[in-house]
């Protein structure tokens, strides 16, 4: 008939939506069956390959492989090809089996299975386990064999089932194909997720690296909500990572390079990072590529006022990349040698990260160091005496590189933008001569106890909290003795 064509994945994925299952009684039964499926078994792990008949265009297995076993089952084949393509083509005019009562496909005895619970499945629409390992095994089948309701359902199980380490693993490692990508993105996606979240903590991430692979290595890096000192120590972590999962050199150069290196984030790296790193002379990294990186940093920091594009090194180690939950925070720092030595640094906080204050937190700025000597900048959540209330402080703590033997003096100002103007506005102005580490500083900085301060919206700006510190040497002498 003119305009009549024969069923198309699309129309047989259709059907298969309208009245997937209830065919349970046919499965393997020779009162309801039209043919018979050989499938035969050969050793080895999962092929990627499924041969039909014995050969598969573009397939070097062939006839010449051992087969261990040989099983029969009875098939219906109206059933299968309503539900895949491979076996729509396979019973029609698109191989050479279609004219057989007995069409046969070779398949690896790991396989095996999974193509069974598939074939079960394409009669029952249901399936008769919930572990993870196996269902990702059905996925693999049913991408093979083009079942695409079986891998959205796996998908869906798979989803369902609570993540541990092993399992987020497992779904992160797995070799999928490119049919199957939109099916599990919504799945690697929570396990990248699950990893990122569960290894947030540094110290615990420390402890248990050496277990995790090279994707869940990659899920846990990509995320800015990991808790870390600084970002240095996530460059060693990573290099110790890679020397023991990887002990060949070329093998663990490319991985460096290619997967990891990229996702360390140079810019909120310390300068004594960068010293040694750019001293080193271990082979492990492309040191091209990493003093690239670098330069392109220093480049952006040195000369802010000029477009990325402009400076070929800053491309792309200057692109704006998130700050993670350093316990050390990185500050935007201007620095004067004359008349006097002085450095004016600002401190941004999320009023999230204020919030977690309230928890007897501290959150220290990365080291100031100025006329030789070293400060830090420390905010914390205060119980304020005076009021009764906690209040929000901010302290300046001088860490002398020998303890006693230098005088220091110094001016120092606090201030913080507030709304309307969006300008900073002095916040204490004090004098102070150090001796020893000490911390000095205002326990109440903005004048209102913590809760007014959280919900002010004066304070903070599109959610963020601008400090600067303000903080000129005025002098040094030796200490009297």
């Amino acid at each position: 008939m003119d305009g009549a064509e024969g069923p198309t994945a699309a129309g047989s994925e259709t059907g298969l939506e309208l009245s997937c299952g209830g065919f349970d009684f046919a499965f393997n039964s020779q009162n309801f069956s039209d043919r018979v499926l050989r499938l035969e078994i050969v050793a080895g792990g999962s092929s990627g390959d499924v041969v039909a008949g014995g050969s598969l265009a573009g397939s070097e297995r062939g006839s010449n492989e051992e087969v261990l076993r040989v099983k029969t089952m009875y098939i219906n084949s109206a059933i299968l090809a309503a539900r895949s393509p491979f076996f729509l083509k396979l019973f029609s005019n698109g191989m050479k089996e279609s004219d057989q009562t007995c069409p046969t496909l070779r398949i690896a005895d790991s396989d095996e299975n999974a193509l069974i619970e598939l074939l079960s499945f394409m009669y029952s629409g249901k399936l008769t386990t919930t572990e993870p390992t196996f269902l990702l095994d059905i996925l693999m089948a049913a991408d093979k064999f083009e079942v695409v309701s079986c891998m959205r359902h796996c998908c869906q199980l798979l989803r369902s089932l609570p993540l541990t380490t092993e399992s987020a693993l497992l779904y992160l490692d797995h070799p999928y194909s490119l049919s199957m990508a939109a099916e599990v993105q919504l799945l690697k996606g929570a396990a990248k997720e699950f990893l990122a979240n569960k290894y947030k903590d540094y110290n615990k991430f420390r402890l248990d690296m050496m277990n995790i692979s090279l994707a869940g290595m990659e899920a846990i890096l990509s995320s800015s909500d990991l808790h870390v000192e600084y970002e240095d120590q996530l460059f060693y972590l990573m290099l110790k990572w890679a020397r023991v999962r990887y002990p060949e050199l070329e093998e663990r150069r490319e991985i460096l390079s290619s997967h990891l290196l990229p996702l360390v984030r140079f810019s909120h790296m310390t300068y004594r990072a960068f010293q040694r790193i750019l001293t080193c002379t271990d082979n492990d990294i492309d040191h091209d590529q990493v003093t690239k990186l670098i330069t392109g940093v220093l480049l952006c920091k040195a000369y802010p006022a000029h477009k990325p594009g402009a400076l070929a090194a800053c491309a792309t180690s200057c692109l704006p990349v998130a700050e993670r939950a350093y316990k050390y925070r990185h500050l935007k720092v201007v620095v004067f040698d004359k008349p006097r030595p002085q450095v004016i640094a600002y401190m941004d906080l999320k009023r999230e990260e204020c919030a977690q204050l309230l928890l007897s937190q501290h959150i220290f700025s990365q080291p100031l160091h100025v006329a030789g000597q070293c400060f830090v900048l420390m905010a914390r959540c205060n119980n304020h005496e005076q009021s009764g209330s906690y209040r929000f402080g901010l302290f300046l703590w001088f860490n002398p590189v020998l303890k006693g033997s230098r005088r220091v003096t110094v001016d120092y100002e606090f201030a913080s933008r507030t709304m309307p103007s969006r300008q900073f506005v002095s916040k204490l102005n004090a004098s102070h001569t150090f001796t020893d580490d000490v911390a000095v500083g205002h326990s109440d900085l903005f004048s209102v106890p913590w809760s007014t301060l959280m919900a002010d919206d004066g304070f903070f700006i599109d959610g963020v909290l601008h400090l600067r510190l303000d903080l000129t040497v005025v002098g040094q002498m030796e200490p009297q003795t």
